[in-house]
């Protein structure tokens, strides 16, 4: 499932629950904990996938395809509390 950007988190942070927001991405850090990073770095920190990649020492590809899939994962669990 591929969500396009502008789906993958509300605009406005006050409709996100900043609690779950969080504890999802605290798991998220313990599974896979450079896809955490690069949402830090991307959605927190505002950098583009190159800047990210540059940061982490990986590929824009890697970093594409981590935040393709951080993104995927924090969807289904802020959206429905399961754990995926």
């Amino acid at each position: 499932m591929d969500l396009p950007d502008d789906l993958a988190f509300p605009a406005r942070t006050d409709s996100i629950d900043l609690l779950a927001l969080d504890e999802a991405l605290d798991e998220l850090e313990r599974r896979k904990p450079r896809q955490a990073k690069v949402v830090e770095l991307r959605f927190f920190g505002g950098l583009t996938a190159q800047e990210a990649a540059n940061v982490l020492g990986i590929s824009v590809r890697s970093a594409d395809d981590d935040w393709r899939k951080a993104k995927e994962w924090l969807w289904i669990r802020l959206e429905d509390g399961a754990q995926p």
